[in-house]
C-alpha cells in the first residue's frame, strides 16, 4: 500500500512504497541520490551498487520522471540531515524501482516561484506550472478556505443549494455570455452573472438561509484583477437587516483568520462601518486601504462601506431607446433588486412617498447597500432587497425600462412576490480575490487552477476557437464576417 511522503517520519525501519516525481538527482560516485516529490512533501532516496540491476535502472532517472519506489525508511547519517524539509532526518534505502512514466525536458522551469517567467508561457503549460510549491500551497489554502466557509455556514443553519448555470438573459450590469439552444432555435440561455434572482426566489420558497460557492460569468472588457469566469460565496437570509448580515460576515472572517491564518493580524475589530460620501472625501476611494503599515503582508484591514447612492447617471441610452438617440439614463449603483430608502432607517409605511421622490429626484435616494473591503480591494458587496413589487417596478422605470420590458425580463420574480415574500438580503464575496489577498499574491490568476489571460483566452486549451459548421447548422446559427 502506498505511503504519503509526509508520513515516513512515523515509519522508521519500516518497508514503504512511495510514488511521485523525481524532483532532482545527484550522483556521488557509487551512490545515486534522488529527491522524490509527491503532493505532501519531498524525501531523499538512496540507490547503492550492491544491487547492480537496481543501480543501473536508477542511473536512467531524470527530473520529473514518475516512479514507484519500495524501500526501507532509515535515519540519515549524522551531519547529513536536511533541516529545511520535514522529512530531512530520514531517507529511503531503495529496494525496488518501477518507472511509471518518462518526461521530456520541461518547457518551463518549476524549481522557483515562477514570477520571473513570462505569464503566457506559464498559462500555456499550466499543468507544469501548477507543480511548483507556491501554487500547490495556494490551491491547498483555497480548498481550506472554502471548506471552512462551508462548515461554518452549515453550523449556522444555512443550506448549500446549487442554482442553474443555464438561465435567462436579464440586464443586471455586465454583458452576459449567451448559450444558443438547439431545441429552441433562435433562443438563448445566459450563463449567470450571479445567482441573484434564484437566491431571492429561494427566500420566497421559505429556505430562509441559503449559500453557495458559485461559478459566475461576465463578458467584460479586459481588466487586470478579473476573469470571465470566477467563484463567489453567495448567501441570502430572510427576516434580517443590514447589521445582521454585516455581523455574520465579520464573525466568519474573524474565525477564518484565526483558524487558517493565525500569523495574520486584523487591524480593527469590530470592522469599521464607513459612510460612502465620507470615505470618498477622506480617501478619494470607496475601497480604502486602512492598514496601519501597508508594508506588512500579515495585516488585514477589513471594513464595510455603507449608504451608497441608489442610482448613478450614465451616458448610455435607456434599454428601450435606440442607441442613436444619444440619451443618458439612471442606472442602479449595485443592482436593481437593492431596496432604496429615503435616508435614516427604512420603514415599509413610507414606500409610496419613496416611489414619488424616486420618480422625480432619483439622485436623492439612498440604497440599502454595503460593500466589504480588505486592504484597498473590494472583496464583496450586497444589499437588503426590495420585496415590495411596486418599489421594484418603480426602480426599473427609473432605469428606463418600459412596463412591457419589466414584465418580459422580470415578470417571473414579480409574480413570485405575489405569493408571500419575506424581507430578505444577502451578500456575494469574490473568493478568488479574497484568496489572492490572504496568500499575498499580485493577481487572482495565481490562485486559480486554470485561469484565462487578461483578454479572456485559454492558452493551454486554445480557447476560444471556431466550431464545426455542422454544429452551427444544428443551432440555426451562421457566422457573419465583419467588413474590413
Amino acid at each position: 500500500m502506498r505511503t504519503w511522503i509526509q508520513d515516513i517520519v512515523k515509519k522508521e525501519n519500516e518497508e514503504v512504497e512511495i510514488c511521485g516525481w523525481v524532483d532532482s538527482r545527484r550522483d556521488h560516485g557509487k551512490i545515486i541520490f534522488i529527491d522524490l516529490r509527491d503532493k505532501t512533501g519531498t524525501v531523499q532516496v538512496v540507490f547503492g551498487t550492491e544491487n547492480k540491476e537496481l543501480y543501473q535502472k536508477a542511473d536512467k532517472l531524470r527530473n520529473e520522471w514518475v516512479v514507484e519506489i519500495e524501500g526501507k525508511v532509515i535515519k540519515r547519517p549524522k551531519g547529513m540531515e536536511n533541516l529545511n524539509i520535514p522529512t530531512g532526518n530520514f531517507e529511503i534505502a531503495a529496494k525496488n524501482l518501477e518507472i511509471l512514466s518518462e518526461a521530456k525536458t520541461l518547457a518551463i522551469a518549476i524549481n522557483k516561484d515562477g514570477y520571473e517567467i513570462n505569464e503566457e508561457a506559464r498559462l500555456r503549460y499550466r499543468y507544469l506550472d501548477l507543480r511548483r510549491k507556491r501554487l500547490l500551497k495556494n490551491l491547498k489554502n483555497r480548498h481550506l478556505i472554502f471548506k471552512f466557509i462551508r462548515d461554518w455556514l452549515t453550523n449556522k443553519e444555512f443550506l448549500e443549494i446549487e442554482t442553474p448555470i443555464l438561465g435567462k438573459s436579464t440586464p443586471e450590469g455586465a454583458r452576459d455570455y449567451l448559450v444558443p439552444s438547439r431545441l429552441h432555435k433562435g433562443s438563448f440561455y445566459a450563463l449567470p452573472q450571479s445567482p441573484q434572482q434564484y437566491k431571492q426566489l429561494l427566500m420566497v420558497a421559505g429556505i430562509e438561509r441559503y449559500f453557495q460557492i458559485a461559478r459566475c460569468f461576465r463578458d467584460e472588457d479586459t481588466r487586470g484583477d478579473r476573469q470571465p469566469e470566477f467563484t463567489q460565496l453567495d448567501l441570502e437570509m430572510s427576516f434580517v437587516d443590514e447589521e445582521d448580515i454585516l455581523n455574520l460576515i465579520e464573525a466568519i472572517f474573524i474565525d477564518l483568520a484565526k483558524k487558517i491564518f493565525p500569523e495574520k493580524q486584523i487591524t480593527k475589530i469590530p470592522f469599521p462601518r464607513l459612510d460612502y460620501q465620507e470615505v470618498l472625501k477622506q480617501y478619494d476611494s470607496d475601497k480604502p486601504d486602512l492598514r496601519k503599515n501597508k508594508n506588512d503582508p500579515n495585516e488585514l484591514a477589513f471594513a464595510f462601506v455603507v449608504n451608497f447612492p441608489m442610482f448613478e447617471w450614465r451616458k448610455e441610452p435607456p434599454p428601450s431607446a435606440k442607441a442613436s438617440e444619444g440619451k443618458g439614463r439612471w442606472d442602479a449603483v449595485h443592482h436593481p433588486f437593492t431596496q432604496p430608502k429615503l435616508g435614516g432607517s427604512h420603514s415599509e409605511k413610507n414606500d409610496q412617498e419613496l416611489i414619488k421622490i424616486m420618480e422625480k429626484e432619483p439622485d436623492k435616494i439612498i440604497a440599502r447597500q454595503y460593500d466589504f473591503v480588505l486592504n484597498g480591494y473590494e472583496i464583496g458587496g450586497g444589499s437588503i432587497r426590495s420585496h415590495n413589487p411596486e418599489v421594484l417596478e418603480a426602480v426599473f422605470k427609473v432605469m428606463g425600462h418600459t412596463k412591457k420590458d419589466i414584465r418580459e425580463k422580470f415578470g417571473h420574480l414579480l409574480k413570485a412576490f405575489e405569493y408571500g415574500v419575506p424581507p430578505h438580503g444577502g451578500i456575494a464575496l469574490g473568493l478568488d480575490r479574497l484568496v489572492m489577498l490572504l496568500m499575498n499574491e499580485p493577481n487572482i490568476r495565481e490562485v486559480i487552477a486554470f485561469p484565462k489571460t487578461g483578454d479572456s483566452r485559454d492558452l493551454m486549451m486554445g480557447a476560444p476557437t471556431e466550431v464545426d459548421k455542422n454544429q452551427l447548422k444544428e443551432l440555426g446559427l451562421a457566422i457573419k464576417k465583419s467588413r474590413k
